[in-house]
């Protein structure tokens, strides 16, 4: 979003905020005056007799006769966020724009804390959501965050449109909003985005409980860095990994997610901005993907390439190029002041400004806002007794323990003993900190319990600081945390990054902890008479070699931005009664990586010619600090196959064509394959050989048969099994051969390689060989 985002957010973070038991008592006995109907008042005479208020008819007759009944200077104002009412036809203003990424949130105008609703439940920051690998909870909290925000529109205080959830690939880790997203790689980013999507949608017979929005399409993860800012980046990508990496989660979230709405975003891709390029809007999104919904520009995109782009000569151009390449609606108002002479000079017809309504309206439609009464409508019983919940609360909580990453435990330091640790020193910028743990695009919260609130639940604390905040200038305050780890049994350092160090327009210039956080933790660890627990609160990688290798330092848990309850669940698991089962969803890669890698650099494929090593685990070779995928427990887990084949026939349509040009390379365009009948099964035993029960997540990569175009590896499947200590549990995992096992050659066609494959499950290996299942292959 635009710059006057973050003012929005900054401020509310700010807010003091005192709730939950008086407060949740209180909301029993509140009665709140219903939303009057957006349209189609049942009161209103004038429109009885209106055919779009009529909802026994198809929704695309409604938005016909509505169409019709605009004038174009109405249409115009309907085109922006902050759409104008429409008075004489019983239409109220409605405002668009409103956020969820993680919760209710008010970032955007749309939603209002205040009243009978003070806050909402505020879940966990994506990228640590995501490590959690779980993708029915990722649903769950989708429903969740629905629930929240129709009682909230039902009062009033929000609306039903929510831009939400970021779905760009993490590929740098200095990217700033790289805690916003689901992480690296494309396959779990997808089907987070399918996931979270219908929890928050609950589709029910083309009918919408809120509408999503899956962004910023395209190739966006550069915010500002070294004097190239998001406004002016030229992001130049491959057709190759636009297809393979770029644009899949977009996909699965269109496809597979049935997702009401995309934004386009601010930079352009290959000289072209994203939100005026017709085929990545008109001919993909819709046509290739069969978009059922509107097409949103990121805030002020389209001003944005007229008056920093230059993209067009004049503003009635920039509306033009955008409106025909398929955008539907303006974050912003340049589209309701300057479309209507674009019309008029003959560079727009009216055609396609009714097409971009068309689509706009019919997603208010399958929301129910031209039925009428909104308390008579599916969730109009939601209400102030449906937010922020206990259920919810403790929902928070679970995702919070799901997502926690135990990355080192030497010599089996943690779980920590009640009996034996009675005394702990917290020490840290973020040892006590309650709005850092949300992460940005947050609202405000039910309540908070931070590190050392949790952690006096379990043992007797020492409260120290050691820095004033995370930048950690002055070592005036380390005596004083050196000295409580001496007392203490036992030393959790909450260490990290939090809005300051990395945010939206925040993009960071290293990796390393910042000021003198590094020092801090290494006299701690010197001084402490007991077990030093290094936790890290923070969004993206952070390169702490320096503590992997100090004997000192017990364990590392990593906690991204755990949401309100994250304190509690960091508690939980420092004192083992949540064993950790987090995987990381992005690699944590040293200093000197990024010293020698551009922001601006998107080439996935490593060039050895030029020494670019390439990136994220599916194509970087190189040291890291921890890896994709990497989590320890306080159990182990042993893999073996139940079920899994060693041929897989990949079955082909009837083609009009012969086997010379189907195949190239060994390798089948996927166009060219069955995939409704293109997958494989595996059944895969998990036992838990420890004395702890856990939660495990299965992770199934893929090396494919060597070739120019492919990865080194790639995850093709995952799930998470709960096992009691001693026990065995059977996981299925189904691989769609089309999305999984396909590779994207150098022309972006996607194609099914043959011959041999591996399959990594830990640390078992299995092959598979691909082969052709030739039907009739017509002349």
């Amino acid at each position: 979003m635009a710059n006057h985002i973050k003012l929005k957010y900054s401020n509310a973070s700010k807010q003091s905020f005192i709730f939950f038991f008086s407060l949740f008592c209180a909301f029993v006995f509140v009665t709140i005056e219903g939303r009057e109907p957006f349209a189609c008042d049942p009161r209103d005479g004038r429109t009885r007799n209106f055919a779009f208020c009529r909802a026994s008819l198809p929704i695309a007759a409604r938005v016909k006769d509505l169409i019709r009944r605009l004038t174009l200077q109405e249409k115009t104002r309907l085109l922006v966020n902050n759409a104008a009412p429409v008075e004489r036809l019983g239409i109220k203003g409605y405002e668009w724009w409103s956020e969820a990424l993680h919760g209710v949130s008010n970032v955007g105008p749309g939603v209002k804390f205040g009243g009978a609703f003070p806050g909402a439940t505020s879940f966990p920051q994506v990228i640590i959501t995501a490590a959690s690998f779980n993708a029915s909870l990722w649903e769950a909290i989708g429903r969740v965050v629905s629930n929240e925000a129709r009682a909230m529109y039902n009062g009033g205080q929000a609306g039903l449109t929510y831009w939400s959830p970021n779905i760009n690939i993490f590929r740098d880790p200095r990217w700033g909003r790289g805690q916003e997203t689901p992480g690296e790689d494309p396959m779990l980013s997808g089907r987070y985005a399918a996931s979270y999507v219908r929890g928050l949608q609950e589709n029910t017979a083309d009918r919408l409980k809120i509408a999503a929005c899956c962004k910023h399409y395209t190739a966006y993860d550069l915010d500002n860095w070294n004097g190239m800012d998001r406004y002016h980046f030229n992001a130049r990508v491959s057709r190759q990994d636009l297809e393979d990496t770029y644009n899949v989660p977009f996909r699965d979230c269109v496809v597979d997610g049935n997702v009401a709405s995309v934004m386009c975003s601010y930079n352009q891709v290959n000289g072209k901005p994203t939100c005026a390029d017709t085929h990545l809007l008109r001919n993909t999104i819709r046509r290739q993907w069969h978009l059922n919904g509107y097409i949103v520009s990121d805030c002020d995109s389209v001003g944005v390439l007229y008056d920093d782009q230059h993209y067009t000569r004049t503003p009635e151009e920039a509306v033009a190029n955008t409106i025909t390449a398929g955008l539907d609606l303006d974050c912003g108002p340049f589209l309701a002041v300057h479309t209507e002479n674009a019309v008029k000079k003959g560079l727009l017809r009216e055609a396609n400004v009714n097409a971009a309504l068309s689509n706009t309206l019919t997603v208010q439609m399958r929301l129910g806002m031209f039925d009428g009464e909104p308390s008579a409508q599916p969730y109009g019983n939601l209400g102030p007794e449906d937010v922020c919940t206990p259920a919810h609360q403790h929902l928070a909580l679970e995702a919070a323990r799901q997502g926690l990453v135990l990355l080192q435990n030497r010599r089996g330091s943690l779980p920590l003993s009640r009996t034996r640790h009675h005394t702990v020193a917290v020490i840290g910028p973020n040892s006590d900190v309650t709005v850092t743990m949300i992460g940005n695009y947050a609202g405000v919260a039910c309540g908070y319990t931070s590190p050392l609130r949790g952690i006096a639940r379990y043992a007797r604390t020492i409260h120290e600081p050691g820095c004033n905040d995370v930048a950690c200038t002055s070592e005036q305050q380390f005596e004083a945390a050196t000295a409580a780890a001496r007392q203490a049994d036992a030393t959790v350092l909450v260490m990290g990054l939090d809005q300051s160090i990395e945010a939206e327009f925040k993009d960071r210039t290293n990796v390393l902890l910042p000021g003198h956080q590094q020092e801090l933790v290494s006299r701690v660890a010197m001084a402490s008479r007991g077990p030093t627990i290094l936790v890290l609160m923070c969004g993206g990688p952070v390169d702490v070699t320096f503590a992997k290798n100090d004997r000192r330092v017990s364990a590392i848990l990593w906690a991204g931005y755990p949401g309100q309850a994250g304190g509690m669940a960091i508690a939980d698991v420092l004192f083992g009664t949540t064993n950790p089962g987090g995987k990381l969803p992005v690699t944590w890669y040293p200093q000197n990586y990024v010293a020698r890698v551009p922001m601006t650099d998107l080439r996935m494929q490593p060039d050895p010619s030029s020494g670019y090593p390439g990136r994220t685990y599916r194509f970087y070779k190189g040291p890291v600090v921890f890896p994709f995928g990497y989590g320890l427990s306080y159990t182990s887990f042993t893999y073996s196959l139940g079920k899994a084949p060693s041929k897989v026939l990949v079955p082909l349509l009837n083609l009009y064509d012969n086997k010379t040009i189907t195949m190239f390379n060994n390798a089948i365009k996927v166009v060219h394959t069955d995939c409704s009948m293109a997958y494989m099964l595996m059944h895969i035993d998990v036992r838990n050989t420890g004395a702890m029960a856990g939660t495990h997540t299965v992770l199934v990569f893929l090396t494919p048969t060597t070739g120019k175009w492919v990865p080194k590896k790639r995850l093709i499947g995952f799930e998470k099994v709960h096992v009691e200590a001693g026990s065995e549990q059977q996981v299925r995992i189904s691989v769609d051969l089309c999305k999984h096992l396909s590779v994207v050659d150098e022309y972006g066609i996607r194609r099914i390689p043959l011959g041999e494959h591996t399959l990594h499950i830990g640390d078992v290996k299995h092959s598979i060989s691909l082969e052709a299942e030739f039907g009739e292959i017509k002349p």
